[in-house]
């Protein structure tokens, strides 16, 4: 296996092709449930609320995804103009990442406990430098600097049951002093069979006043009675000041919100969301979502509006017509995680404030779906309910996966970095070769 101190020199660079569909056409209807032989870069999809299907039309599946190596030659798909590469590779389980301003790339390995830099020192578009930041943790994902701006003074960290900061200056590739506890509450989770979805992501408001934390859920939906005091304090997006101090509830009922973003010109915050199991193969979309202050999106008992779970039949009527709906509806069970904002200048400009989001893949589906990268178009800074295939290919001709889409960040030459937990590697997407102006020229 390659290590990431290795250049990916032999590793061959996918150019992007063309789509599926007809340019500027989008798919809708039962045509926008489609599984993954119907995805490729370029695909748009549009999924209402009209599309919802009937709980229980078809079985639960239990279709695991087995991961296999990845063959050789194989390489993800991007659109025509784009390139994709390898940035680094050898990693070991990479989840969320994050760009620090200097342009170093944090990247949490959360099975391993630690969180790595990566660094590009000359520019090549492959990271000649890895280090440990930090080791010791606790299924570490969240990463933010703070002070927001150039000049962090700190990184965040988000352990499963904690938040913690280290002192950082530009430029640090180990921690140069000892961890501080500023959010020590935090309900803990292993895996959802035990302790609950354990991912914990971490965003810093535009004005870095306030601290947001989103907690998934224990349960799939709250089944059992004992389940409901745990369930108090997760399936929320918390808020607090930098200190950790000052706890409010920011919004509520989400299943779980594995990736949060902060649009950087609204100042809004928004969510990327593995909604429900158990009921068929196209309930429940999973989705991407403006987040609203106080607002309450349904779990355990409602979802994607007034729709009640049937596993909850007559409970809590007089939440029904409280149910925000979703701003981006995805294919049931995609299992949508990190999410940002495009805010490189190397991409077309009509990609520029927009969201990517990574769908890591389902198992609760007869035929597979997600396993990719998909971009969600803005207009005036709002969704339009369209989302579109940006980055595909981690399947084989047969349907076995090889590699899984986790985490989504911008890097300082503006490429887009994806953290792939599957083939354990960093993919880089670039624009017709250009290096392009950094974020901040």
């Amino acid at each position: 296996m390659q290590s990431t101190q290795q250049r990916a020199a032999t590793s061959r660079v996918e150019t992007g092709g063309e789509a599926k569909s007809a340019p500027g056409s989008v798919l809708t209807g039962e045509a926008a449930l489609g599984d993954w032989t119907t995805d490729a870069p370029g695909v748009r999809r549009r999924i209402t609320t009209a599309e919802l299907a009937v709980p229980y039309a078809t079985e639960s599946a239990r279709n695991f995804a087995r991961v296999v190596p990845r063959p050789e030659g194989a390489m993800p798909k991007v659109p025509a103009g784009f390139k994709v590469e390898m940035f680094a590779t050898g990693l070991s389980k990479p989840r969320q990442a994050q760009t620090a301003p200097n342009g170093d790339i944090f990247v949490a390995e959360s099975e391993a406990n630690r969180v790595r830099v990566l660094r590009d020192a000359d520019g090549d578009g492959q990271a000649e430098v890895s280090e440990i930041f930090a080791e010791g943790l606790r299924q570490p994902f969240g990463i933010a600097f703070y002070p927001v701006g150039n000049k962090p003074q700190y990184v965040y960290i988000a352990n499963t049951d904690s938040v913690i900061r280290f002192p950082y200056k530009a430029g640090d590739t180990k921690a140069s002093g000892a961890s501080e506890v500023i959010v020590s509450n935090v309900s803990g989770g292993g895996r959802l069979a035990g302790g609950g979805h354990w991912t914990r992501d971490i965003a810093f408001s535009k004005d870095g006043k306030k601290l947001y934390l989103s907690v998934g859920s224990k349960s799939n939906v709250m089944e059992k009675a004992e389940d409901e005091p745990i369930e108090e304090r997760r399936a929320r997006i918390f808020e607090y000041t930098p200190d950790g101090k000052n706890e409010r509830v920011f919004a509520y009922g989400i299943r779980n919100p594995v990736g949060i973003a902060v649009h950087p010109e609204t100042g809004d915050l928004w969510t990327s969301v593995n909604e429900r199991d158990g009921l068929g193969d196209h309930l429940v979309p999973d989705y991407v979502t403006r987040v609203q202050s106080g607002g309450f999106y349904g779990w355990p008992w409602y979802y994607i509006g007034g729709n009640q779970d049937p596993r909850h039949k007559g409970k809590h009527p007089e939440l029904k017509d409280k149910v925000i709906v979703p701003d981006v509806l995805l294919q049931s069970h995609s299992a949508s995680l990190g999410m940002t904002f495009y805010t490189g200048r190397q991409f077309p400009r009509e990609y520029q404030m927009e969201a990517f989001a990574a769908e890591h893949g389902s198992w609760n589906r007869a035929r597979r779906t997600g396993y990719k990268v998909v971009r969600v178009p803005l207009k005036n800074n709002r969704a339009t309910g369209e989302y579109e295939d940006f980055m595909t290919g981690f399947l084989t001709a047969g349907g076995e996966v090889w590699g899984r889409p986790v985490a989504v960040t911008v890097a300082r030459d503006g490429a887009l970095l994806v953290t792939d937990d599957g083939s354990n590697t960093v993919w880089r997407i670039s624009y017709g070769g250009s290096k392009g102006r950094t974020a901040a020229e």
